[in-house]
């Protein structure tokens, strides 16, 4: 009764012009659909009989071997007749034609493409073998995933019978395989990390499966999880010969050899797969070169004959090229051009980079490897945290690639280093402004200014030959003064160039008086100023402010709303403005709505201001009118997120109104768009008169610590809002800011550190009136004594944030502490008090309407229901939880979760279950930093521990071991007497 291929009677082309067709699944309990409709398939031996004749695909099948398939060697007396009124009550309810007898038996014929389950998931499987054989991983992958999605449980889930029992036991052997393929393609394609959670669980459900463990084995030293990879082979092999006297087989043993040997070729795919050409993979991110490129021509020799030959063949080294000059000399422009005429050489791709090294805050490298480990196709869930780690892993992807990296406006070498591929057929090209003789290995080039033959032929491209041939000696003139820059003689020739009434003259005329330029032109970085000065003089009053206005905000761009705030303006007269600002090169539109400046034009700008701004004030008033705009629209995001909340009543006022939104999805976009330029503006107001609102700013935006994108950049940010404030002497904004970094150390793990701080805002409590502080400082340090195991500390502190937020009628806030200190309660075994309290606390949630906060509470629901022995209840409350903090971006607070969810399944004796939650949260992170991977990984230790997996189960507990043992926490006790037994035998 093996399936066999489908003839041609059986297919129907045109499914799209059939909605109400019948469709049947078998992949799972056997069932039927009209449109979208089910329909009754009868009892269990009736649904046997239909699996039967769908699994024939077509072909007759006799009443004996219905028979058979149905009741084996023993059937009833009147088996002949109970098929034959099956099959009647079949043919009832499908559609006529598709069950027909014939030479006295049955078969279901008729059906459109597709309409089976099993068909389609042939037909997609044998797509993705053709895929994958013709290079194209990526597609394949996808297809067969498409093919393991129509599985929906168990195969023929309920049909009895000899003949079900067999198909199900090769169907889901076929499943298995097809399985083990898509995760050999997922480690080809680097996603390690994300393969490892399902390969524990895998290889927990099928522990004898030698392929699954061999996958896991390899994804775990891929992942950096050496000590693991070694433990699976250990636990395999004792497996294998207990239960069945055999050895692992030899490719297993070969896998175990290569890590211990630290082979390098486990490093990669062994089989190099060549990707399809796609957006995705095949990155094109060199920005536009100018059509009006001029002179250069040795350096374009020099650095082309450099990257032809890191492209060829024979290349044994990857090259790196660096120019180094004065900002305005040209290196980006030069450094482009060269790019786009090598790109034939470097077939793969071209990454770009502005890090923004002339600047105060310039790019992080671990943030440029993220966005160049997306560019060449890799899933942000499989890019890894660590600097080094992502290094690692940018290489790899490189390896065997040949793609050109164009990192330009370079701080110095030691930010360069990290970004620079590894291996020969790549190249990069750097910028920068110092010469970096300690970056080893590399072509370095002095980028001068032009020749006045070159910086004539460039003005006069830009300008026009009619213009400049009637007045050469005018033009050499002007030239001359910008000081053969490339940069300034753009500027000036563009701003020529759109004046078609101002003459050569007129514009030499203008750059030789004294007060339109600096008299030194060669001072170091400000170099640029006479260029800048052209600009900047030929602006009307209304431009001029704005260009200094703008320049005096940090933020690594800003928003077109934003911009509105500091020049006092409306948002179209400020578009119109900035707009006019973009035209005269001196300010960039980064995207559509967003504006920059380059690093060397914002000092100047910022000189400008100080030199003309009057009176001297507006300087002061124009950043203080962007605090307000940032305050204002960030606890309006506050706002919706936590309805009811008071938090925002005890806000310093401002003047400004925020900007508005369609819905909380849009508030949540700002929020994180805006990060960069939010935590900038906090920095540069923490001084007297406006140090208030600035910490107020960082309480309202708590969400970009909770989030995990932006904790680091909150943390320097909230440790200066404590030294300003106390140098001040500003105990409400101290308080404010104590609390604030308490809680952001807290979500570290940090909690030593964080106990400080919320002790040291309490302390400030009895001196002001702050109900604010009053009520977040005690539960704060309920929530670091809960997590420290100080449980009568905790409800301490907890029963009087409940007071606290009482009086201040902040039912939110009250909700918030009820939820804590139901978690303490339930932690002191009273645990009917401690479900009360935390259905109070959702109940309060729910009636606000609040989304993020009611996951919290969820989140306490499901520990604390844990605890009283409630495993199903809680794991109800854990998935809603899960899901709320997955639909409002929480990714720490995800991890988290998918940690109480494995403690809960380990308790119910779930333990593969358990490890499959324990690696997500692995992956995920997690709040609470390092302390909380400690405790993932004593979870997942004691899951493998009861899968069988002992070696691999210490490997997870040295490690957290190591991390309790370097916080000093007390867990360390429980996780020594976890390896003390193992350590006996």
């Amino acid at each position: 009764m093996d399936g066999v291929p489908r003839g041609p009677e059986q297919r129907r082309p045109d499914s799209s012009a059939e909605p109400d067709a019948l469709r049947f699944s078998v992949l799972g309990p056997v069932r039927a659909w009209r449109g979208g409709n089910p329909v009754a398939t009868g009892s269990p031996q009736q649904r046997a009989l239909l699996a039967a004749l769908l699994l024939r695909e077509g072909r007759t099948a006799t009443a004996a071997e219905l028979i058979d398939a149905l009741w084996g060697e023993e059937p009833p007396s009147q088996a002949l007749a109970a098929v034959r009124t099956y099959a009647s009550r079949l043919r009832k309810v499908l559609d006529p034609g598709v069950l027909v007898s014939e030479s006295g038996g049955y078969a279901v014929r008729g059906l459109v493409e597709g309409a089976l389950d099993l068909a389609a998931a042939q037909e997609l499987a044998a797509e993705a073998e053709k895929a994958r054989n013709t290079g194209g991983l990526s597609l394949a992958r996808d297809v067969l995933n498409r093919a393991l999605s129509l599985w929906a449980g168990e195969t023929l889930a309920g049909v009895p019978g000899p003949y079900a029992e067999a198909q199900r036991v090769r169907l889901e052997e076929w499943r298995l395989q097809l399985l083990e393929t898509r995760l050999d393609m997922d480690l080809e394609q680097g996603c390690h990390a994300e393969a490892v959670s399902e390969l524990t669980a895998l290889t927990a459900a099928h522990p004898l499966r030698e392929r699954l463990r061999e996958l896991l084995m390899l994804a775990l030293y891929r992942s950096g999880r050496q000590a693991e990879a070694l433990a699976v082979y250990a636990d395999t092999r004792r497996l294998l010969s207990d239960e069945l006297g055999v050895d692992p087989r030899p490719g297993l043993q070969e896998l175990q050899q290569r890590i211990l040997r630290a082979d390098p070729g486990l490093a990669e795919p062994s089989v190099p797969v060549a990707e399809p050409v796609s957006v995705a993979v095949r990155p094109a991110q060199l920005p536009a070169t100018v059509p009006d490129f001029t002179g250069r021509s040795s350096f374009v020799r020099e650095l082309s004959g450099v990257l032809a030959s890191a492209s060829g063949d024979g290349s044994q080294v990857m090259a790196v090229s660096a120019l180094a000059g004065i900002g305005g000399v040209g290196k980006t422009t030069l450094a482009v051009h060269i790019a786009h005429t090598a790109r034939a050489s470097f077939p793969d791709g071209q990454l770009y980079v502005d890090l923004q090294g002339a600047g105060s805050r310039s790019a992080e490298p671990e943030t440029v490897l993220g966005s160049f480990l997306r560019a060449l196709g890799t899933a942000d869930s499989a890019i890894p945290d660590s600097l080094e780690e992502r290094a690692a892993l940018y290489r790899s992807v490189l390896d065997g690639r040949k793609v050109l990296v164009l990192l330009d406006n370079a701080r110095d070498a030691a930010q360069v280093r990290p970004l620079l591929p590894g291996t020969a057929g790549c190249a990069a090209l750097v910028t920068s402004r110092v010469r970096m003789v300690d970056l080893a290995g590399a072509h370095l080039v002095d980028l001068d200014v032009m020749s006045p033959e070159e910086a004539l032929a460039l003005f006069t491209k830009i300008v026009g030959e009619e213009r400049v041939g009637s007045e050469r000696e005018a033009a050499l003139d002007v030239v001359a003064a910008c000081g053969f820059l490339p940069l300034a003689i753009r500027i000036a020739a563009s701003r020529l160039a759109a004046r078609r009434t101002w003459t050569v003259s007129a514009l030499a005329a203008k750059l030789a008086d004294s007060r339109r330029r600096l008299d030194e032109l060669q001072a170091g970085d400000l170099a640029v100023k006479a260029t800048f000065e052209l600009g900047y003089g030929a602006l009307d009053a209304n431009q001029a402010r704005a260009f200094r206005l703008l320049g005096l905000a940090d933020g690594p761009d800003i928003a077109l709303s934003a911009a509105a705030a500091v020049l006092d303006l409306p948002v179209d007269d400020t578009e119109d403005l900035l707009e006019s600002l973009v035209d005269t090169s001196l300010l960039e539109s980064a995207a559509p709505g967003r504006y920059r400046f380059h690093d060397l034009v914002r000092l100047y700008a910022r000189a400008c201001a100080e030199r003309d701004e009057q009176p001297p004030a507006e300087r002061k008033a124009a950043m203080s009118r962007l605090l307000d705009f940032y305050l204002a629209t960030a606890a309006q995001v506050y706002a919706i997120e936590r309805p009811g909340d008071r938090t925002i009543t005890h806000l310093e006022k401002g003047r400004l109104r925020s900007e508005g939104f369609a819905d909380a999805s849009k508030a949540l976009d700002w929020l994180h768009a805006e990060a960069g330029s939010v935590l900038a503006c906090v920095q540069q107001s923490l001084e007297a008169p406006t140090l208030r609102r600035a910490v107020d700013l960082l309480v309202v935006t708590i969400d970009l610590a909770e989030s995990g994108a932006d904790s680091r950049q909150y943390r320097k940010t909230a440790i200066a809002a404590c030294d300003a404030a106390a140098a001040l002497g500003e105990a409400q904004a101290e308080m404010r800011a104590r609390v604030t970094l308490a809680q952001v150390l807290s979500q570290a793990g940090r909690f030593e550190e964080a106990e400080k701080e919320a002790r040291r805002a309490d302390a400030l409590l009895s001196g002001e009136d702050d109900p604010w502080a009053r009520s977040t400082a005690p539960n704060q340090l309920g929530i670091i004594a809960l997590c420290t195991g100080r449980y009568a500390d905790a409800e301490g502190y907890f029963l009087r944030a409940i007071d606290a937020f009482r009086a201040d009628a902040n039912t939110p806030g009250e909700a918030s502490a009820v939820c804590n200190l139901s978690r303490t309660l339930a932690s002191m075994d009273r645990s009917a008090e401690a479900v009360e309290l935390v259905q109070r606390g959702i109940d309060i949630y729910d009636e606000l309407g609040l989304s993020v906060r009611l996951a919290n509470a969820r989140y306490a629901s499901g520990i604390v229901l844990a605890q009283a022995g409630e495993p199903a209840e809680a794991l109800v409350q854990l998935d809603e939880a899960l899901r709320i903090f997955a639909e409002n971006r929480q990714s720490l607070w995800e991890g988290t979760t998918h940690y109480r969810i494995a403690e809960v399944h380990l308790r119910a004796d779930r333990p593969a279950r358990a490890a499959q939650h324990a690696e997500q949260a692995l992956a995920s992170g997690c709040i609470g930093g390092d302390w909380m991977r400690a405790n993932a990984l004593t979870v997942l230790g004691r899951a493998l521990d009861a899968l069988g997996q002992a070696d691999r189960a210490r490997a997870c507990w040295h490690e957290a071991l190591t991390i309790y043992d370097e916080a000093g926490s007390a867990e360390a006790v429980q996780v020594r007497r976890l390896l003390a037994p193992l350590s006996a035998a």
